[in-house]
């Protein structure tokens, strides 16, 4: 019979990849990665939006060309008011009126502000009152970071309550290390490709916790599952179960990302990308690479880690040992292998086996078995079915 494939293989759980025996190798990468994502965060930052770093807005009519042509005529009104800053980011926005173009700047004083909207109405050619401006404070920025870390913290409390309530400690443990190593690498790839930092983004970074939580919870209630009543024999290590379960689990984690990633990929690369609506972009961008990312950190970390936190226990450690002693027992010959009979004694080389006796050896019945002779017919088994004063029987004389 062919093999199957490997997709055949995933799905039904028998693939028998090792993730959790190479730990070492997926710590070590996501070690270098958080390296590199934290040297990012001291050296580069981050590429903040208007509403963390401050500044203003303009926004002007699409029906005045192309978003190139816009930002060209902004920055040099900008420039011809002597404003020393230019256009940080440039964006097509729909609204009620229609279609327009988003223009964020530097920090303009109020004065700067009028005489910058003046400017490019006059250059474009358009009334004043169709260019509509906004000023935002950097201290709204700083409210709605506080407020995010304070959610976060709260959020995090929760999940560490729950998954000890659901499992124990250390799953909550593995668990919360994966959540926060999820938001680490999002953060450093937004630090290093320099998307923009938004309020969408920080939506869009507390969204993914939660789907980030769900994947890890699927794959521990496995490894529940498979782990239960372990030490009650001894046929596989706690990392083995553990492994065993990423298998079964890996592609139902693998579907529900996908399926996750599929409307977030449209909103991102359909709605952002050929539509244009830039105020999507932002929402959509931190969810695809949040959830693709929590797929790999729920596989290739929160297990793996689980797998070593439980180690540490005593009672785990005493079972591993006895795993471990009874296999090198059996590659040694010195017990059989689970399942395999156990060898019959071998007969003298002068003693004359009798073929008669060896085949009612081998017929004589298990302890607890019925005899193997034919059951007597009749009424109530045993009995002759003649005999008494039932109908049809023979009458005593």
């Amino acid at each position: 019979m062919a093999r199957n494939g490997l997709a055949s293989r995933l799905y039904n759980g028998e693939a028998g990849l090792n993730i959790v025996g190479r730990r070492k190798l997926w710590f070590s990468v996501a070690g270098l990665l958080v390296l590199i994502a934290i040297l990012s965060f001291s050296i580069r930052g981050f590429s903040l939006g208007i509403e963390f770093a401050g500044g203003n807005s303009f926004q002007v009519p699409a029906s005045v060309g192309t978003l190139d042509d816009a930002e060209r005529e902004v920055d040099a009104a900008l420039a011809a008011q002597n404003t020393g800053t230019e256009v940080v980011t440039a964006q097509k926005v729909g609204g009620p009126g229609g279609d327009s173009y988003e223009l964020r700047t530097g920090q303009l004083s109020a004065e700067q502000a009028n005489a910058v909207k003046a400017q490019i109405a006059e250059d474009l050619g358009i009334n004043a009152d169709q260019i509509s401006g906004n000023q935002v404070s950097e201290a709204w920025g700083s409210q709605v970071t506080e407020r995010a870390l304070l959610g976060l913290v709260i959020f995090v409390a929760l999940v560490m309550v729950y998954l000890i309530l659901r499992f124990e400690w250390r799953m909550a443990v593995a668990a919360v290390a994966s959540l926060i190593m999820n938001l680490v690498l999002t953060a450093g790839i937004y630090s290093l490709v320099g998307f923009e930092v938004t309020p969408s983004t920080i939506i869009g970074f507390l969204t993914i916790l939660g789907f980030a939580l769900y994947d890890v919870v699927v794959v521990f209630d496995k490894v529940q599952e498979n782990t239960r009543g372990i030490t009650a024999n001894n046929n596989q290590t706690y990392g083995e179960a553990a492994n065993l379960a990423v298998n079964q689990s890996l592609m139902r984690s693998l579907n529900t990302s996908v399926v996750a990633l599929l409307p977030v990929g449209g909103l991102l690369f359909i709605g952002a990308g050929l539509l244009g609506a830039g105020t999507l972009k932002d929402l959509g961008l931190v969810l695809f690479v949040g959830m693709a990312v929590a797929f790999l950190t729920s596989i290739l970390v929160a297990t793996p880690l689980l797998a070593l936190l439980k180690n540490y226990d005593p009672r785990i450690q005493a079972h591993n040992k006895r795993v471990l002693a009874r296999r090198g027992a059996v590659s040694r010959g010195e017990v059989p292998a689970k399942g395999a009979a156990s060898p019959a004694p071998a007969a003298a080389a002068d003693e004359p086996v009798d073929p008669d006796a060896a085949a009612l050896a081998g017929a004589a019945p298990k302890v607890g078995a019925r005899p193997a002779g034919k059951r007597p017919t009749g009424a109530r088994g045993g009995r002759p079915g003649g005999g008494g004063n039932r109908p049809g029987g023979a009458k005593r004389r």
